[in-house]
């Protein structure tokens, strides 16, 4: 494969864990960094003034978080507490959300609910009605909620394991 490309395994290798590529001969350098973004624990999302109406983060409360190119300009960071998404996400780890990303069946996803509980979960199912989530950790429950009851719903995009 380096061969067919005219990569040297650097450059290949970098391709192959999402790193921008980078002309012959130029090293990675401390300047060059994907994007910061707003960071906060789930727990804490579920407070007042950490969003605004339409589910972007808000106030300066919040930490920061680089990750990699993502091209949406609402994109945050939560860290996961509890142990309800185990084993595909534990208590500490952090999952990049994007707002704008189009959700389906089997997604991870952040949801908020209008009582301001904030919860990351799998989309099981989304009617015109009902949302239905699933909790990866069969030890905890599934749960459902009439759409109206629901704020938002935003995609889990990437997770820092």
């Amino acid at each position: 494969m380096l061969q067919a490309t005219g990569a040297n395994l650097e450059a290949f290798t970098a391709l192959v864990t999402g790193a921008r590529a980078l002309p012959a001969g130029m090293r990675p350098s401390a300047s060059i960094t994907g994007r910061r973004i707003p960071l906060i624990g789930l727990a804490q999302a579920g407070s007042d003034g950490f969003f605004d109406d339409g589910g972007y983060p808000v106030g300066g409360s919040w930490d920061e978080v680089g990750l990699p190119e993502i091209n949406d300009p609402h994109a945050y960071a939560l860290e996961i507490s509890g142990d309800s998404m185990e084993p595909v996400f534990r208590d500490g780890d952090i999952v990049i959300v994007s707002p704008s990303a189009p959700i389906r069946r089997g997604d991870r996803v952040v949801v908020r609910t209008r009582g301001g509980e904030v919860m990351a979960k799998q989309l099981q199912r989304r009617s015109a009605k009902r949302v239905e989530l699933l909790s990866l950790n069969p030890a905890h429950p599934a749960y459902s909620f009439e759409l109206s009851d629901v704020a938002w719903i935003h995609r889990i995009v990437w997770a820092s394991q």
